[in-house]
């Protein structure tokens, strides 16, 4: 791809959109940073761009600059209908996404993750299981570093490891992952896909450009990934919590084994209780893990080790602290319905009860399905954001309710409300955007919360013991 002289705008200005940007200019392109944002709201990272010749545009893109653009390249939050971007497209310009800008310069091969739930937990294990099997490994991509931040370290032996959301798989054309993994497809981001298919489709288009020399992994125990096993060209291997059935594929046998399966042939691959992360959703991560890894030429041995010292990613059911007999978990990624349910189960063998903290920006889907579990589970609910209204209304029978104003507030009073062995979890089940930054910005003031009020008791408990 010929970037050097191009006049190319780059729409929305957050970590993506920065280093697109920086990107572009750096081979030699025109390039115009733009954001709906007013400019003093912009972060400290986009604004040092103007210092390397990059524009900066708040509000709205003129036409007379829409009229010479050759290439726009979409940030994963911006909506592929825009106006501008439609009038870009209809005047010629070619729009892709960050990651199909980083596809088509990075060196080796690529692994792509992608999937409603465990994502993020899922693309880091895998990182960790191709290093310290002594493959070249990076990993980037919806986790953290863009992936075009990764086209100058890329080497042609070795590995790029990506997280992909369905926001960052619209944009894509060449995009082509040797190994492309789908965990599973639940409802997700409804306000912003007018139907469940339309969003399936976008996790589908993580395999468009594979061949036959291309390795699928998709979870069986899904209705919607099993069904595309028949319709893709790569060779497709299935991972399955449920049950022995598959003829190949990674399985787990009475709860206990997880045994890969090629035709006649059995290997059991580690035992249940050597995984440390907790709940069942977390074995399908470790299996789609492992099936990966080996579609890699990773070795078997080596990974069983590396997932035995495997420890939870931050902000997904993170244990921070136990505060009077009461244990408190981060789970701020629980970013949909689907993502908080399986939070439940994980905890739904535990003796107490569990002090949920739910709210933020809602996306579209009922928080219905969480009713079963919060009746049999739930000690409390503490409601904070957008949509608590909603959710009270759809879940105010199946356990107490209190709202919260902020975090801190939400944090005091599960605690409050909990007793000796209960569980107090976030998992929010909605977006932060409405109160914070990201889900991380919002599980770190959890944690801060959690923190605050640990010194406290602390502070109290030792003024008690000097008065006694």
């Amino acid at each position: 791809m010929e970037l050097d002289g191009k006049k190319v705008l780059v729409i929305g200005a957050a970590r993506s959109g920065v280093a697109a940007a920086q990107f572009l200019a750096e081979r030699g392109a025109t390039v115009a940073l733009n954001d709906c944002k007013p400019i003093e709201e912009w972060s400290e990272e986009a604004l040092a761009l103007k210092t390397k010749n990059i524009g900066l545009l708040a509000g709205d893109v003129p036409v007379w600059l829409l009229d010479q653009l050759e290439l726009v390249v979409l940030s994963p939050g911006v909506p592929t209908n825009l106006i501008p971007v439609r009038y870009a497209k209809r005047a010629g310009a070619e729009v892709i996404g960050e990651v199909e800008l980083a596809a088509r310069f990075l060196q080796g091969k690529i692994v792509a993750i992608t999937g409603s739930n465990g994502k993020t937990t899922t693309t880091t294990l895998v990182s960790e299981l191709l290093k310290n099997a002594g493959l070249l490994t990076q990993v980037g991509g919806n986790i953290g570093t863009p992936l075009v931040s990764l086209v100058a370290t890329s080497r042609e032996d070795g590995w790029t490891v990506a997280e992909i959301s369905s926001f960052q798989l619209e944009t894509t054309k060449e995009f082509h992952p040797q190994v492309a993994a789908v965990l599973n497809v639940t409802p997700d981001h409804m306000d912003r896909y007018e139907h469940f298919t339309d969003y399936a489709a976008a996790k589908h288009r993580i395999f468009r450009n594979q061949t036959s020399a291309d390795v699928a992994v998709l979870n069986h125990d899904d209705e919607t990934t099993r069904s595309w096993a028949e319709g893709l060209r790569a060779k497709i291997m299935c991972f399955s919590v449920r049950g022995g059935e598959l003829e190949q594929g990674i399985f787990l046998r009475e709860e206990r084994e997880i045994v890969l399966r090629d035709g006649s042939r059995e290997r059991t691959l580690m035992r249940r209780e050597e995984i440390p992360l907790p709940g069942l959703h977390n074995v399908e991560n470790v299996m789609a893990a492992l099936a990966i890894g080996l579609s890699c030429n990773a070795n078997a041995e080596s990974m069983r080790e590396t997932v035995k010292n495997f420890r939870s990613v931050e902000h997904r059911l993170e244990r921070v602290a136990e505060i009077d007999g009461v244990v408190f978990y981060n789970d701020s990624k629980a970013t949909n319905v689907d993502a908080a349910l399986k939070a439940l189960e994980a905890f739904a063998d535990s003796e107490g009860r569990i002090v949920l903290i739910l709210g933020g920006r809602g996306k579209g889907s009922s928080y219905a399905p969480l009713a079963p579990h919060i009746h049999k589970l739930g000690r409390a609910l503490i409601l904070i954001g957008e949509d608590a209204d909603r959710i009270a209304n759809e879940l105010g029978n199946d356990a107490p309710i209190e709202r919260a104003t902020d975090m801190s507030d939400a944090v005091r009073r599960a605690h409050a409300a909990a007793q000796t062995g209960d569980i107090v979890l976030l998992a929010p089940a909605c977006a932060s955007f409405d109160m914070y930054n990201s889900y991380e910005h919002r599980g770190r003031e959890f944690k801060r919360a959690v923190e605050n009020l640990r010194i406290k008791n602390s502070e109290s408990a030792r003024l008690v013991g000097a008065q006694s």
